[in-house]
């Protein structure tokens, strides 16, 4: 029998090691393009590598396309378009959109392991939040398919044509869904270019679309960086550019389509104000913060990088806040202890820590946990700054990590003026024990999203985007089938 007696609140606890295997994982050598309904090498023969960033290990090398390449994508997509999808019953479509969906579902688990080996999050959040959040964008909208005359009641319903879309790094498989799912449903092709820092489970989700028996040119996939996002833009046989990134990318994408008559739905980066008052539940406030700005390393558009503290709770919520960050474990994204996992990048972390000597510099004070890291790979400790001021570059900028600024206020008024100071309006969030201040706030914000006593939460049926330079368009519920339907 323990003897409960030498256990104290200072014992020295510790996980055992619990990692997720990788025997089931068969990634390939090399990747190439997917296009017209085949994988096939890039007209250049040039590869890039992609790492993964907990242990700087080259997983694969994966096709980098050009300019020739992107053509040879597009004019697979039109032809699929103008020849078999467009003239498919909703009803078949929707078909092969669920087939999608559930064999997303039977392959989770290799999705997942992949997901965190070629990003770098936790094992937990790829296994319980990305892959399943993915597979129902895709039943989802297979239902949306044949019904589309009822989501937009009095008018005649047709595809746009042929989308081009670009996604980013911090939600690989699941911008993948934003983007494929309601654009497949609305009887569109696509040619699609991810990150060329998380190419693979895009290129797994070309394998699934081979299996579900996707009609070829349907979906083509072209990797490659920056300059292959550029030549896909700049094509000018898309009838619709879609764009999840930086601000500054999406203003650059905008100007490039200007005048075009190219439909664009830009969803961009965020700086959210993370409101609590002092009748909060305190320590599920804590939980929310936690989660606000901690998941997924901060690489969240909407995470909550501003907290806005009632002045009277300050001390109580920084003191349980600082207790509850001493209890993340940063480590190896596939250990099932694991809390926080590898920045992303080497480039992204060299960010990081820039913006964290930035803060040091304007003078705020800094507070990071004291875990331990490892060697190998690109780790930041979650951290942030108190004592900040509305005009410091911290409280301004987009981080994209696991930092966060901590201001003060007295009144609901003041919450909500320093709330919307910052050029971005993507999302926010509030903790109350009154019905009155959430109506208040989320009337307030100027915001895409307004959560209330949660935060980071997600759901097919409900839409997402932001204003200002957050981008605008919709993604997810009836508002985001919009952008991917012409009404007569």
């Amino acid at each position: 029998m323990t003897d409960t007696a030498t256990i104290s609140k200072g014992s020295d606890w510790g996980y055992a090691p619990a990692p997720e295997s990788t025997d089931h994982i068969r990634l390939k050598d090399r990747y190439g393009l997917f296009i017209d309904g085949k994988f096939t090498p890039p007209a250049s023969g040039k590869y890039f590598k992609t790492i993964n960033p907990a242990n700087e290990k080259v997983l694969a090398e994966v096709a980098e396309a050009g300019e020739k390449d992107v053509d040879r994508a597009v004019q697979a997509a039109r032809k699929a378009y103008d020849k078999v999808w467009r003239k498919m019953s909703g009803r078949e479509r929707g078909k092969y959109v669920y087939r999608i969906a559930r064999i997303i579902q039977e392959r989770a688990r290799e999705l997942a392991v992949v997901e965190s080996m070629d990003g770098g999050k936790p094992i937990r959040e790829s296994r319980d939040v990305d892959i399943p959040l993915s597979a129902a964008h895709f039943f989802y909208h297979a239902g949306w398919a044949d019904k589309l005359s009822y989501a937009f009641p009095g008018k005649k319903v047709l595809p746009v044509g042929v989308a081009g879309q670009i996604i980013p790094w911090n939600f690989p498989l699941l911008m993948v869904a934003w983007k494929v799912a309601p654009a497949l449903a609305c009887g569109n092709t696509v040619v699609l270019k991810p990150a060329e820092t998380t190419p693979l489970t895009a290129l797994l989700f070309a394998e699934i679309c081979q299996e579900a028996g996707l009609p070829d040119g349907v979906f083509n996939l072209v990797t490659g960086a920056g300059a292959t996002g550029a030549a896909l833009v700049k094509h000018p046989d898309l009838d619709k550019v879609a764009f999840t990134g930086s601000t500054d990318v999406g203003k650059a994408i905008q100007k490039a389509l200007a005048g075009r008559g190219t439909k664009l739905t830009l969803e961009l980066g965020g700086k959210a104000a993370h409101i609590i008052f002092e009748d909060a539940t305190i320590d599920q406030a804590v939980e929310g913060i936690i989660n606000g700005i901690y998941f997924n390393q901060g690489h969240v558009c909407c995470a909550g990088s501003r907290l806005f503290v009632q002045e009277s709770v300050e001390e109580e919520v920084i003191a349980k806040l600082k207790a509850r960050m001493e209890t993340l474990i940063v480590g190896d994204p596939l250990d099932k202890n694991t809390d926080i996992g590898a920045i992303n990048s080497r480039a992204q972390c060299d960010r990081i820590n820039d913006y964290l000597k930035i803060g040091v510099e304007e003078g705020a004070e800094l507070f990071q946990t004291r875990c331990a890291v490892p060697n190998k790979g690109f780790w930041v400790r979650p951290s942030f700054f108190t004592k900040v001021a509305q005009s410091h570059r911290i409280v301004q900028e987009e981080i994209f990590g696991p930092v966060l600024a901590i201001q003060t206020f007295r009144t609901l008024n003041e919450a909500l003026e320093k709330a919307n100071n910052t050029p971005y309006g993507l999302s926010g969030g509030v903790w109350t024990d009154k019905g009155s201040k959430i109506f208040k706030v989320t009337r307030g914000i100027r915001a895409g999203v307004i959560w209330a006593n949660t935060f980071n939460k997600f759901d097919p049926t409900s839409p997402f985007g932001g204003y200002k330079e957050s981008g605008y368009g919709r993604e997810g519920g009836r508002h985001g089938l919009k952008p991917y339907v012409e009404l007569t």
